[in-house]
């Protein structure tokens, strides 16, 4: 069994492993990681073989841990990234690489129909009938879109959408509300196999699935990182939210959907969402406005140009050819936008 795991921002570490009677055998782990003492590698593998081949990830790490020399340095990964690839490896997960990737970037486009074709898409990537997909959305409208549990009047000053002209929706995914301009805002969805991340905690998925703009925003200048659970945070401030969703239909897939700043009204934006003190205490701030620090100002470049080097980084790493919403899908996306997604009963579904 072979299993690979990118650390965010760091090394790939890669593990080779048979299992017998339930027990991890014949253990290698290998990658482009610095590791000193040299002979520490040995270690690691010792540390594994042996173990229950259903060990999660932070008790292989642990096993790990207790076996390596005082002093050893692991730069570029961690014990438990070691133990990552190890579950990988034995859920038989796949990598980016495994897959012919597909690009969807149209033009301007409902709210309502962005939350149905999110969910279409991902549907059909579980049934097998599409390949994995990088969509990169253009609104056609300002939105406020909330997290699939949260309380609509909590969220939302119905005065002050109305005011600016928002349309509220609710996603399918969990998470926050998003404050949406068209041309201040900057959204992606992933729609892959669940096979991709097999062997990944939930919380560990969410970096897993975004190392990659990680990477494009460092060819833009601006050093970026997972802030768990699903922020991408610089030292100025939050850029980004991610939300996920997983399916179960077919051979199951899962949907990762991220919110970028590009620029951001601060001033609409509180005349529109309900942002408590609770919300931000734990933000290390007291003031919704420094929480998101817009892409622009930390670029230089404009909207466009920041799509396309995060396109082309994505290309560059796993492939991506040029595709589009199929007429069967479309016209289901469009029966849900109508039916579901701009109902007022889904969208205070939870008032």
């Amino acid at each position: 069994m072979h299993g690979e795991y990118k650390v965010p921002g760091g090394k790939l570490v890669v593990v080779d492993v048979a299992v017998t009677d339930g027990l991890l055998r014949d253990v290698r782990v290998a990658g482009d990681f610095f590791l000193e003492p040299d002979e520490a590698l040995l270690d690691i593998n010792r540390a594994l073989e042996g173990a229950p081949a259903d060990t999660p990830a932070p008790q292989l790490a642990a096993r790990i841990d207790a076996a390596l020399p005082e002093g050893t340095v692991m730069f570029g990964f961690t014990s438990e990234a070691v133990g990552i690839a190890v579950r990988r490896a034995v859920a038989r997960a796949t990598d980016w690489t495994d897959y012919d990737w597909q690009l969807i970037h149209d033009g301007p486009q409902s709210p309502a129909l962005h939350m149905a074709l999110d969910e279409v898409l991902t549907a059909e990537v579980a049934a097998g009938r599409r390949p994995p997909t990088l969509r990169v959305w253009e609104w056609g409208s300002p939105a406020v879109v909330i997290g699939s549990f949260q309380s609509l009047r909590n969220e939302v000053d119905p005065e002050g959408a109305a005011r600016h002209g928002m349309t509220v929706v609710r996603r399918i995914s969990g998470g926050g509300a998003m404050f949406i301009e068209p041309g201040n805002t900057i959204t992606y969805s992933l729609c892959v196999p669940d096979a991709l991340v097999q062997g990944l905690s939930f919380a560990d998925s969410y970096a897993y699935l975004d190392d990659w703009v990680l990477g494009a925003l460092e060819g833009m200048g601006v050093r970026a990182w997972y802030q768990p659970l699903n922020d991408i945070a610089t030292d100025a401030g939050k850029i980004a939210g991610a939300a996920q969703k997983r399916m179960v239909t077919g051979d199951g897939a899962v949907l990762h959907h991220v919110t970028m700043a590009y620029d951001i009204d601060a001033e609409k934006m509180l005349d529109v969402l309900r942002i408590g003190k609770e919300k931000l205490s734990d933000k290390g701030t007291k003031s919704a406005k420094k929480r998101v620090d817009p892409l622009r100002r930390q670029t230089g470049l404009p909207r466009p140009a920041v799509i396309e080097k995060m396109i082309e980084t994505f290309r560059g790493r796993y492939g991506l050819a040029e595709g589009s919403v199929t007429p069967a899908e479309l016209a289901r996306a469009e029966e849900l936008a109508a039916t579901k997604f701009a109902s007022a009963e889904w969208t205070a579904r939870v008032p």
